[in-house]
């Protein structure tokens, strides 16, 4: 996009992705399945899709809109079926049906639904009301 700019005390700007806006599975480098499923229970909201997804870039985008600025986990179209089974397991309760699919919004800890889901919320008034109770919006 654009070149980092150097301000006065030597901190690139704008700052590099964190944790907090992006996260990216980056392959075996990248956070483990633990720590992604870490995130989803203490993130207010987080999104998790597959790399280069456009569903997932509209999420964000509708959420950003709103005023919540939410980390997003990019899968690699490899590691989507392990991913999905992890948190399934670990977050949806896998053992009754239950399964993630892709892109994922989680609210609160608990997984929300995908974009057809935040956009039916949205249009109903229902979605900022939700995302203030579970503490990504103040306002």
């Amino acid at each position: 996009m654009h070149p980092n700019i150097q301000t006065s005390v030597g901190t690139p700007f704008p700052p590099p992705l964190t944790t907090d806006t992006a996260v990216d599975s980056g392959g075996s480098n990248g956070p483990g399945l633990a720590t992604v499923v870490r995130m989803v229970l203490e993130k207010p909201v987080m999104v998790i899709g597959t790399r280069g997804c456009c569903m997932c870039h509209v999420v964000q985008k509708l959420l950003q809109g709103l005023g919540v600025n939410p980390p997003v986990y990019e899968v690699d179209e490899g590691d989507e079926a392990a991913v999905a089974d992890e948190l399934s397991r670990k977050i949806v309760g896998g053992d009754d049906g239950g399964r993630v699919h892709f892109p994922a919004v989680f609210v609160g800890g608990k997984l929300f639904g995908g974009l057809e889901r935040v956009m039916a919320t949205h249009i109903s008034g229902e979605l900022v009301p939700m995302l203030k109770d579970a503490g990504a919006l103040w306002l």
